[in-house]
């Protein structure tokens, strides 16, 4: 796992834009899952969103953000996202997610930008609780997921390949049985 220091970034905020920037606050923030999903990890930028709350979910490794007033999420904004990778989000996101454009703020100060993100679709999902975090979910739960995407991109290459969450909850599933591995 490389973890090295961000290089500086200049953003440029016009619209047209938009769809290149890419708000992750969640698994994407480990360079490890990007570099698998695109084969290479765009420059980023530390960012804020507000207005938003990043929830853990009953059952899952991987958490979900809906709206909460005075509440802030801390992720980053993928630049320079291409079309075919936006593709591969959309995909990996599957249907527990909807694509919005957000406005965030750089951690810096310096400016804010639109940019998109996935927002959980089920807003009064029961299984939604507390607060998700990064460095507990990398501890323990990195290198599973790193195996998980990496299956659910070779599936991508099947003429008929699984969804992102069949393949979450078939690798995540114990060998020979339906009891699950990660549990509430």
């Amino acid at each position: 796992m490389n973890s090295t220091a961000p290089s500086p970034v200049v953003v440029s905020t016009s619209p047209s834009d938009q769809s290149s920037r890419v708000f992750v606050y969640g698994s994407l923030l480990a360079d490890d899952i990007v570099r698998v999903l695109f084969g290479r990890v765009p420059q980023s930028c530390p960012a804020v969103l507000d207005g938003f709350h990043r929830f853990g979910i009953r059952g899952r490794v991987y958490p979900a953000i809906l709206p909460v007033e005075k509440k802030k999420v801390t992720g980053r904004v993928l630049l320079g996202v291409t079309s075919p990778e936006l593709d591969i989000l959309d995909i990996f996101e599957d249907v527990e997610y909807e694509r919005r454009a957000v406005d965030v703020s750089l951690m810096d100060g310096s400016e804010k930008l639109t940019a998109l993100t996935y927002v959980w679709s089920n807003g009064s999902d029961p299984n939604l609780y507390g607060e998700w975090n990064f460095e507990e979910w990398k501890r323990s739960h990195l290198d599973d997921f790193v195996g998980m995407t990496t299956r659910f991109v070779k599936e991508l290459q099947l003429p008929e390949p699984k969804s992102r969450v069949a393949t979450y909850e078939s690798f995540y599933l114990k060998e020979g049985g339906d009891t699950p591995l990660i549990l509430p």
